[in-house]
């Protein structure tokens, strides 16, 4: 491949970052890697694409040959559309976060992990001391009510405090295998279709109450620009396409920008009224 055509395949990647961000419409982005094609469904509105487009872009021009390139795009496309259950890189994630990654991400067969790093970096970029709009507090942001459900003293310090990471990550670890177990319960009577995966981290966002009226992921920027979100998160976290040494894991967003469960559907997203 010329340098023209290397030149070419960046700005094309950039510009689709740039139209990606806030669009409004149905879209199925192609991302460029060593020249290569890379089509990432998402079948969503509004989806948000930096976090992906950052990754490819960041590793997709590391001098390796095209064919390097290519495989390494088709990897991440592939994670990106997976289950999540790939082991953690320890490296991706703060130190004093790493064991309560693993724990809350070997909770149960359906939540991986990289799952929870991934919901972790979107909801407060891995800041514990965080607090949210809505009485939301700590690295997992989970709003009070769903704390107060499935939090527990995980550090043990003889208290239940959504500002200890331990609590914070363990309680977002019960609440996503709760709402997995919805969520196969949904897809086996048939309520709706898609991935356990899928079902549980749009119930996350919007209740799954809203999921099963939708019969499915329902097609709104909430529900699939969270979808997006995360898991462009998994080949960071996967350790397929890593942050160099030293790199601060996360970007922490402002309290307006978290991307936790919406207030008015935590109830439904806790379980109430489910199937």
């Amino acid at each position: 491949m010329s340098a023209e055509s290397e030149g070419s395949g960046a700005n094309t990647v950039r510009n689709v970052a740039a139209a990606g961000v806030g669009c409004g419409c149905l879209m199925s982005p192609v991302v460029l890697v060593g020249g290569a094609a890379i089509v990432i469904v998402i079948g969503g509105f509004g989806v948000l694409l930096a976090p992906l487009i950052a990754l490819i872009l960041l590793f997709g021009g590391g001098g390796g040959s095209d064919a390097a390139n290519e495989d390494l795009g088709y990897e991440i496309e592939e994670v990106f559309h997976g289950d999540g259950k790939q082991d953690l890189d320890e490296n991706t994630v703060p130190d004093d976060l790493v064991d309560s990654v693993k724990k809350a991400g070997d909770l149960c067969a359906e939540i991986g992990p990289i799952v929870i790093a991934s919901q972790l970096e979107s909801a407060s970029g891995f800041n514990a001391g965080m607090k949210g709009p809505h009485g939301e507090q700590g690295v997992a942001q989970l709003p009070p009510d769903v704390f107060a459900e499935y939090g527990e003293d995980d550090d043990d310090n003889d208290k239940v405090d959504a500002l200890d990471t331990a609590d914070s990550i363990m309680a977002l670890g019960r609440y996503m295998c709760a709402l997995a177990e919805q969520a196969k319960s949904a897809i086996d009577a048939e309520k709706v279709e898609g991935s356990v995966l899928d079902i549980t981290l749009a119930a996350y966002k919007v209740g799954m109450d809203t999921v099963v009226e939708a019969k499915g992921v329902p097609q709104t920027d909430d529900a699939q620009g969270y979808l997006a979100t995360v898991r462009a998160q998994f080949a960071k976290y996967a350790g397929i396409a890593a942050p160099p040494d030293g790199a601060t894991p996360g970007v922490t967003p402002s309290p307006d920008e978290t991307a936790g469960p919406e207030p008015a559907d935590t109830a439904t997203a806790a379980g109430e009224g489910q199937p």
